[in-house]
């Protein structure tokens, strides 16, 4: 994914995104971190097309980021929310992650494989019959990656997966992130988890990109940190 010179302003006037220029490559594992209102949000809406900044460039697997594209793009750049709800809506587990694959137009037999995939990529294997909304929060984040998983997408982008999370659920939740082979960036407050996880960071605030380099170095640079609201995890 290609992003060159991304500007945003919402239709009240507030400029969220000055000038973005972000370069992810295959493979990347990322993380995107920043104060609140750094333009995080904003910025991982507009890499599916669910925002539409102006006068900028944005590719994803050589195509723009066009009307007539975005169907593409969307499936090829999975989102998963901060509240897994915004995600889980269907009956069953088993609902939940077919709905991307069904609306594919995909055949039954390659739905059914695409949802047993997902559900064990997350581990999740024996849910497909329960009901979403009685599990518990660390394995509803769980379900609501493989609904993005069974897209079979090139990009995933996950908005604070670690919020609300009790620390067993936190650990596993990393040991999951850290299992699965695809290009990943992360918007997250959880610093300690981008040290252990992420071996590049991106830094925003104030709808700039103020630091992009490896983890191991910029969370030691406890000043640079400081002058962007963010702590020093240790």
């Amino acid at each position: 994914m290609q992003i060159k010179d991304l500007h945003f302003a919402y239709p009240d006037g507030y400029v969220a995104l000055r000038g973005i220029n972000l370069n992810i490559r295959e493979g990347e594992k990322i993380a995107l971190v920043g104060p609140n209102g750094a333009g995080k949000s904003t910025l991982i809406l507009h890499m599916n097309g669910i925002l539409n900044g102006k006068n900028s460039e944005m590719k994803v697997a050589g195509m723009t980021m066009e009307k007539d594209n975005l169907p593409v793009i969307r499936a090829l750049v999975g989102m998963v929310f901060q509240n897994p709800d915004d995600q889980l809506f269907s009956p069953t587990v088993f609902d939940d992650v077919a709905f991307g694959p069904l609306h594919m137009g995909l055949d039954e037999e390659e739905i059914y494989q695409r949802v047993e995939a997902a559900l064990a990529a997350v581990q999740m294997d024996d849910f497909g019959d329960r009901l979403s909304h009685h599990l518990s929060m660390g394995q509803k984040k769980r379900i609501a990656i493989a609904t993005v998983l069974a897209m079979k997408p090139q990009i995933l982008i996950l908005d604070e997966p670690s919020s609300v999370l009790d620390p067993r659920s936190r650990r596993s939740l990393i040991n999951l992130l850290r299992e699965l082979s695809i290009t990943m960036l992360v918007s997250t407050h959880d610093l300690r988890m981008v040290q252990e996880l992420f071996p590049r960071v991106v830094i925003m605030d104030e709808g700039k990109i103020v630091a992009d380099g490896p983890t191991s170095e910029l969370l030691e640079n406890e000043a640079m940190l400081e002058a962007h609201g963010l702590e020093r995890p240790y």
